[in-house]
């Protein structure tokens, strides 16, 4: 290896591409990595943990209002914008700095550069001009916010990347879209207060989960004041003298507000990043096409993470670079397992899931037993507060298989993570119902469904 200087360059200091230079590291090889932003990628700088901690402050307008049910005399309260965002600039900065000493006290160079392909072996830093070489390039860069570039007035729209650095807290915002981001930030934008619709063009939001979650999940966020509009799109995007925008919709509503928001997607960041000079295939959206082992056509060139378009999600990017790093560098291979993977989403209510949805279970067996229980969670019986918790077990009625689980209410998060654990082992219904419950939980629900409440028989 002693050819290159490099025996692995990883372009991208996300979480995929550090874990993998520090595993490749540890495994003895020489690796250099670059990033042109922050260390810690999207997910710690401007994604997954400042939306986290936004969530948090969102969270507390209603705590306060629930207090008072249990015997709390709330006074004065108030907010303030500027606090929260330079409370949240100061942890990111410190994560970043755990993620640049990881890499220093694992021996791994890095480069403050974008850097960019130049042929299978050799990638240029641009910040220097100067060109290295390695035998194996890793890339991980992850992927940007999408938006619509051929809409009239786009360039008025923010995206994530920008509402995380508002100058001020908008008094009326508009978010398009219907995933993770969209409804996450519709749900944290109303609880600070802000006059809050979020728009989207499908028939319910939160496409891909299951239809029970997506449903309860926009119908609590209208009790909490949030309007939701769907199967509609905007036409054109105006700005106004007094600096706040209008979207215009293709059927003619005009929504005014002091900020529109798209979290319509988002695309993997390999424009101009010198994949064709390597030869590296990409599809349609401009993923790059990669086998169970990350790795692309050209032998030497391997890709995680959301720059593959496969799942979308930081821990999956973790695991695929550590597995990378075991197969090329420490002669141990394996692949991740992408078809059981637990998720939250942090709406509010938040949602937590595992497992098959009920549509996709039913393309692969006729015979289900559904099990769905909806009940008000305990702290709201003092609270008062209109809010009600799902969950939702689906069995495959031959084997007895748990195939999913489905949960919307407090902590759906954390739930869904050991569900995850339960699923992977290849739990049974009869896992679940020898299991005592803990009282009293809401969580106890999922150990005393006894009755399918629908039978489906193909």
């Amino acid at each position: 290896m002693t050819d290159f200087d490099y025996d692995l360059f990883v372009i991208g200091g996300g979480s995929g591409g550090v874990r993998a230079a520090r595993i490749a590291a540890t495994h003895g090889a020489r690796v250099g990595i670059a990033e042109e932003y922050r260390y810690g990628g999207t997910c710690v700088i401007r994604g997954c943990v400042p939306k986290k901690l936004f969530v948090y402050a969102s969270k507390f307008s209603e705590e306060f209002e629930d207090a008072e049910g249990f015997g709390w005399s709330v006074g004065e309260r108030s907010f303030d914008w500027n606090r929260l965002i330079a409370a949240k600039d100061q942890e990111i900065t410190r994560l970043e700095g755990i993620y640049r000493r990881n890499l220093e006290n694992t021996k791994v160079e890095a480069h403050d550069s974008r850097a960019v392909l130049e042929d299978a072996h050799t990638v240029r830093l641009l910040s220097t001009g100067q060109t290295i070489t390695a035998k194996y390039i890793l890339v991980a860069v992850g992927a940007s916010p999408n938006v619509d570039t051929a809409l009239p007035g786009v360039e008025h729209v923010i995206t994530s990347n920008e509402a995380f650095h508002l100058a001020e807290l908008p008094n009326k915002v508009v978010v398009a879209g219907g995933g993770y981001i969209a409804v996450e930030f519709a749900g944290i934008f109303n609880g600070l207060g802000v006059d809050t619709t979020l728009i989207y063009r499908g028939e319910e939001i939160l496409r891909g989960f299951d239809w029970d979650l997506r449903t309860t999940v926009r119908q609590e966020m209208e009790k909490k004041g949030i309007r939701v509009i769907r199967q509609d799109t905007f036409s054109r995007i105006e700005k106004k003298a007094d600096g706040s925008v209008v979207g215009h919709t293709k059927a003619g509503l005009a929504l005014e507000a002091d900020q529109i928001m798209f979290a319509i997607g988002r695309k993997p960041h390999t424009t101009d990043l010198g994949l064709e000079k390597a030869g590296v295939e990409m599809d349609g959206i401009g993923a790059i096409k990669v086998s169970a082992d990350s790795r692309t056509n050209v032998p030497s060139v391997y890709a995680v993470g959301d720059v593959t378009n496969r799942a979308n999600l930081t821990p999956v990017a973790i695991r695929e670079g550590h597995a990378f790093a075991d197969t090329v560098f420490g002669n141990k291979p394996w692949t991740v397992d992408h078809s059981l993977i637990a998720t939250a989403v942090f709406s509010q209510p938040e949602m937590g899931t595992v497992g098959l949805t009920q549509e996709e279970a039913l393309e692969r067996t006729p015979n289900l037993d559904i099990y769905k229980s909806s009940f008000r969670p305990m702290k709201h019986t003092l609270s008062g507060r209109d809010e009600k918790m799902l969950m939702k077990m689906i069995v495959d009625a031959d084997s007895q298989k748990v195939l999913g689980v489905h949960v919307v209410g407090p902590d759906a998060g954390e739930l869904a993570q050991i569900l995850g654990v339960t699923l992977q082992m290849g739990a049974t219904k009869a896992d679940f119902d020898r299991t005592i419950a803990v009282h009293p939980t809401a969580a106890e629900e999922l150990v005393t469904m006894r009755e399918p409440t629908e039978r489906l028989r193909g």
